[in-house]
């Protein structure tokens, strides 16, 4: 229930087109006020169980926002070489040379076992390094705290000269300001506190590696200035540029990319896809079949691309360790973003997923490794922790955002425009609680595509819900006999009067 639209809370909206960054501590002044009375003191609520008051107090469990805002919430910078929140300066992170981005590449060998046969194969990875460090410890909530304390008070709005407030910044550390949050007596304590979002990370993996594969100009991260950083940093000769007899610089074929033959068979393949309703969006409109290009895809589409699609669409068009490893980092995020998890399981995800990014070294170039490509160590970590990601990820609150904005009515007064029509929606989701279940309400609609007709209990058996193909133009079939078969032995397996005769 916390997930869904009707009992997500409103509570407040920050006017003005920019981002705040580090001034959002201001508007969160009068939430830490609360949620610190809630926690020292608590407030009167009433049972309706027991029909008497309590002493009701709560606490603030973590923050759910993407990558940029984990910045303005927490203080520390997620750009540059110490993006990551985790192992902070930690990290062995670099600057490429020639891309002239943070890299993380070749720093994961240090997860592995000492005696993984990768920490042999140091020629596979960044030539002329060799890796024997141990993996860096989580610093813990007591340790953050101590950092944190060090810092000086907090100075809002811009400095004169652009200087930054906290000296070595970017170089010994990421710091930009003391959280509002480490206010809260028990923020230490918490193991979780500012979730790294699944979502934004998945979509901008999935991106960083399907563009690479399929050589999309201006976004793929096989450029030319990525071949001059392979050749710096890797021992792949097969792929540094030569130059041609006409005095121009070439760029061989990746074995990771695809030839414009194989981009037509899978833009053909996606286009043609057919898929339940409900399960995803139309993904074949993403599809340009002359340009061999996808363009528009949304977060569930990249979602459903990834953990579905992937090992199936390019099965037959790459080699097979490259095809191993989109398959393995594929079942990854499918695990991951299981309704179920065990503790056991996501240990295991925990020591996969280094394996699976070291695997990607191996055959990828340097520069596809940015902070995103990075993030994925650390989340089956917060998985075993905080719990299925469906509770932790910006899915539902993207919705809801959505949502909120198509009730702007007054453009010249967009905030006022959410602030009115989220009141009267909230205050009618709470009367409709209170109607008989006869009265139609918001919460018991019918589903999108019912027809309005009555089932029977042997058509549930296929369906949740009652409804209509889609469409205009149905074909009609007849069955076969193995296919008649096969339904006949479907309802009789799952009729509640053929139980007793199962047992």
């Amino acid at each position: 229930m916390c997930m869904q639209k009707p009992f997500l809370f409103l509570n407040m909206v920050i006017p003005g087109p920019k981002s705040l960054g580090k001034n959002l501590d201001i508007f969160l002044r009068p939430l830490i006020d609360e949620l610190k009375i809630l926690w020292t003191i608590g407030v009167q609520a009433y049972d309706v169980c027991k029909k008497q008051n309590f002493n009701m107090r709560a606490a603030l469990l973590w923050t759910i926002s993407d990558f940029p805002a984990n910045a303005m919430v927490f203080g520390w910078s997620t750009h540059g070489l110490l993006a990551c929140p985790y192992y902070m300066e930690m990290t062995k992170s670099f600057r490429l040379r020639y891309g002239r981005k943070a890299c993380w590449f070749d720093c994961h060998l240090q997860f592995l076992p000492p005696d993984h046969p990768y920490r042999r194969q140091a020629y596979m990875f960044r030539k002329g390094k060799y890796e024997n460090d141990s993996p860096p410890m989580r610093l813990t909530g007591e340790d953050m705290r101590q950092r944190v304390d060090k810092l000086p008070e907090t100075i809002f709005g811009k400095l004169p000269g652009g200087t930054h407030p906290i000296d070595g910044f970017g170089r010994t550390h990421n710091w930009v300001k003391r959280s509002i949050f480490w206010e809260l007596p028990y923020w230490h304590t918490n193991l979780i506190r500012h979730n790294l979002d699944v979502m934004h990370i998945e979509k901008n993996v999935f991106d960083n590696i399907f563009n690479t594969i399929m050589d999309v100009k201006d976004k793929t991260k096989d450029n030319v200035r990525s071949r001059k950083d392979l050749e710096l940093y890797c021992s792949r000769t097969e792929m540094h540029l030569f130059e041609g007899a006409n005095g121009k610089i070439y760029k061989p074929k990746a074995p990771y990319t695809l030839t414009k033959t194989q981009k037509k068979k899978l833009c053909s393949w996606v286009k043609s896809l057919k898929l339940p309703n409900g399960y995803s969006s139309n993904i074949a409109r993403c599809v340009n079949e002359e340009e061999c290009k996808f363009y528009g895809m949304k977060s569930h589409d990249c979602h459903l691309f990834m953990q579905k699609l992937l090992p199936i669409a390019f099965r037959d068009l790459l080699s097979k360790p490259i095809w191993e490893a989109l398959t393995e980092l594929s079942s990854f995020f499918k695990d991951l973003c299981a309704t179920i998890l065990r503790v056991e399981h996501m240990q295991k995800l925990e020591k996969d997923i280094v394996e699976i990014l070291c695997k990607f070294e191996k055959n990828f170039p340097p520069s596809l490794f940015d902070s995103m490509e990075h993030l994925p160590v650390h989340l089956a970590y917060e998985a075993k922790v905080g719990g299925p990601v469906q509770y932790r990820w910006m899915c539902p609150f993207e919705r809801f955002l959505y949502h909120l904005k198509k009730k702007v009515g007054n453009r010249a007064r967009v905030e006022a425009s959410i602030v009115e029509a989220y009141m009267i929606e909230e205050v009618s989701t709470f009367c409709s609680s209170y109607f008989e279940p006869h009265v139609k309400s918001k919460l018991n609609q019918v589903p999108r595509n019912d027809d309005g007709g009555m089932i029977d209990s042997c058509e549930s058996l296929f369906s949740t819900h009652p409804g209509r193909p889609l469409g205009f133009r149905i074909a009609v079939r007849y069955l076969d006999e193995d296919e008649m078969k096969a339904a006949h032995r479907y309802v009789l397996m799952n009729y509640e009067k053929i139980d007793p005769f199962l047992q």
